[in-house]
């Protein structure tokens, strides 16, 4: 469970979160939406530790990451929006490189590794340095790299972005099969479309406020029945594209 309690964020004059408070609930997916700029990446950073927060708190299965970082950092995966990073490493030197920041044993790594590589598509090139891989082949490899210690919360970050339709389906089948055990997925996402089919809470933030938090059917009683998530959340953001 991810709770965020009176969150708050600036730079400067600018406030970029502010005091925001939800909660990502176990056994559920939770869809981060709103546009560029809303405040989605700044808060999930620092959900993650990341970033360090002006205000409020947030907790990680009951830990406050302020207080007790290492143990916070522990209960969760973060798949973050760019996978451009370790690129002279192979894919299995990244993967085993985390694996071991999190103390996996080396016995429990194979196993994985094969599982999922495979159900991303990615075991044929897990011996290939990730500089060689494409965007949405450095995805996978982030992806792996965040999983591999089986952490009860996974944070994503618009995590279908690069990936092709095959391995799309597959992670959301892993998310759906991740909460199905009791377990939480927060992800940010751009995709209303996915978003609608896969989520089982929203959370919609505008210009660093939050504006919704609940399910696809409380905030469509709001509006007119025949209205999509994609015309609820123009109307929700209709203002801005007038500025």
């Amino acid at each position: 469970m991810i709770e965020v309690h009176d969150l708050l964020k600036t730079y400067g004059e600018k406030t970029a979160v502010n005091h925001i408070s939800w909660t990502a609930k176990d056994g559920a997916i939770t869809g981060f939406i709103g546009p560029n700029g809303a405040g989605k990446t700044t808060t999930l950073k620092m959900i993650t530790g990341i970033l360090e927060p002006d205000g409020g708190s947030v907790l990680l299965n009951g830990t406050d990451i302020r207080k007790d970082p290492l143990k916070a950092k522990q209960q969760f995966g973060f798949v973050s929006d760019s996978p451009d990073h370790f690129l002279r490493l192979r894919g299995i030197e990244y993967v085993n490189f985390m694996a071991d920041m999190y103390g996996i044993p080396t016995e429990g790594r194979r196993a994985f590794v094969e599982e999922y590589a495979a159900r991303l598509g990615i075991l044929d090139a897990i011996e290939n340095t990730i500089l060689s891989y494409s965007h949405g082949m450095r995805q996978k490899i982030m992806i792996l790299g965040a999983l591999i210690h089986r952490p009860s919360i996974w944070i994503l970050d618009e995590p279908m972005l690069g990936l092709d339709p095959l391995a799309s389906h597959e992670l959301k089948l892993m998310m759906k099969e991740h909460c199905a055990g009791g377990n939480s997925v927060l992800f940010s996402t751009h995709v209303l479309e996915v978003a609608e089919k896969l989520c089982d809470e929203i959370l919609i933030i505008k210009k660093g406020n939050l504006q919704y938090q609940g399910t696809l059917e409380g905030l469509r009683s709001k509006y007119p029945a025949n209205l999509s998530l994609e015309d609820i959340f123009i109307e929700i953001n209709k203002e801005d594209h007038h500025e």
